[in-house]
């Protein structure tokens, strides 16, 4: 099962502002969330979850994760869109994946995440949240 789709950073952010049951979960990892930044959504009104992408099990590999987004009270059938932000909007995809096929829908991906691909001199920032000039902080 596919998930909803791709929205940039902006309109990502946009959708967390205007839509009062919509929820940011970012997929990055602990160290990711200390020393790189974090989204700071505190402005509207929610904070963003954190539920670190990184499958453990091959057989079961989004399990623990699942589990981490119900604890957060992201479970199948709640209302409003979960969108899905990691580095560079690549296991944000896969996190997209996992919730949809585990019920929690419509979730989407934040193209470029929060500081996009690398760069031909080997440096992210030029995209993603950040490059966007959305708000952010450091944890």
């Amino acid at each position: 099962m596919s998930y909803a789709g791709d929205l940039a950073p902006r309109e990502a952010f946009e959708l967390l502002r205007d839509d009062g049951e919509a929820v940011l979960v970012d997929v990055r990892t602990e160290a990711e969330w200390t020393w790189v930044g974090v989204p700071d959504t505190a402005g509207i009104g929610k904070g963003p979850v954190f539920a670190s992408w990184a499958p453990v099990d091959p057989a079961a590999p989004g399990a623990r994760f699942l589990a981490e987004l119900e604890r957060a009270g992201v479970t199948a059938g709640r209302r409003g869109p979960v969108l899905f932000l990691c580095r560079s909007g690549k296991r944000s995809v896969a996190a997209a994946e996992a919730a949809t096929a585990a019920g929690i829908a419509p979730s989407y991906n934040v193209l470029h995440g929060f500081e996009g691909d690398l760069d031909e001199d080997g440096h992210r920032g030029g995209a993603g949240w950040r490059a966007e000039g959305l708000p952010w902080r450091q944890s």
